[in-house]
């Protein structure tokens, strides 16, 4: 049976496993850890929280994440990821976040992915909120409308990065290597070097051919 790569989350956290996840990826709620969780897949299940289910509160905690940790995100498999996404706010979100950083030309794609009406980050209350304090710094002139002070920005909601470093061995990777499948295969051999090259790509959604490449590089050290 030919490979076929994968695309789509293996599963998408939700409720305490969510949170367990966050915690995972160096967010600071009060929860238990997650064993390195999938670092695309949290934050678009994140999103989705925030933006499907007005879970504010993760919402703002994301986006404290993405301005610290954004130089480390897998854009291509975030990018990948938000193709197969059928929810309008949650791809206005991501192309608004994609505004905001669009200094990290690595995510340009998905700066265009949403091309809907201007979305309001809340149901009520909008006009109010805007005329008492504005907008957010963050958002303003992108697709999503967001006002100021509703999705607090306290960098202590989130771990500094050579502390997550630490603990999550796919995040270290990155950190010596770049944010790429190389660095996320790296990291799932280390853990289970009996990996072969197939599941190695399917549990880090990368391509067959990086996988064997990486599954020789490693056994070649290993030996």
């Amino acid at each position: 049976m030919p490979f076929k790569r994968a695309i789509a989350p293996i599963e998408i956290p939700q409720g305490e496993a969510l949170t367990k996840a966050l915690v995972g990826i160096g967010m600071n709620f009060a929860s238990e850890v997650s064993n390195h969780p999938n670092i695309e897949d949290t934050i678009l299940a994140a999103s989705i929280e925030g933006m499907e289910r007005d879970d504010l509160c993760v919402l703002a905690v994301l986006v404290t994440w993405l301005t610290r940790y954004h130089p480390w995100i897998n854009a291509d498999r975030l990018t990948r990821t938000l193709t197969i996404v059928n929810a309008p706010r949650v791809l206005a979100f991501w192309t608004a976040v994609a505004t905001w950083l669009q200094k990290d030309r690595r995510f340009f794609r998905i700066g265009r992915m949403y091309t809907g009406p201007c979305v309001d980050l809340l149901s009520t209350g909008m006009d109010f909120h805007l005329k008492r304090r504005g907008e957010d710094h963050r958002f303003k002139n992108t697709c999503l409308r967001v006002p100021a002070g509703i999705l607090r920005d306290r960098p202590a909601d989130v771990l500094p990065p050579d502390v997550l470093a630490k603990r999550h061995p796919t995040f270290r990777h990155r950190v010596r290597m770049g944010p790429s499948y190389r660095s996320d295969m790296w990291a799932a051999l280390e853990e289970d070097p009996t990996l072969s090259p197939s599941e190695l790509a399917r549990r880090t959604y990368g391509s067959f051919a990086t996988a064997w490449q990486v599954k020789h590089d490693f056994d070649v050290l290993a030996a």
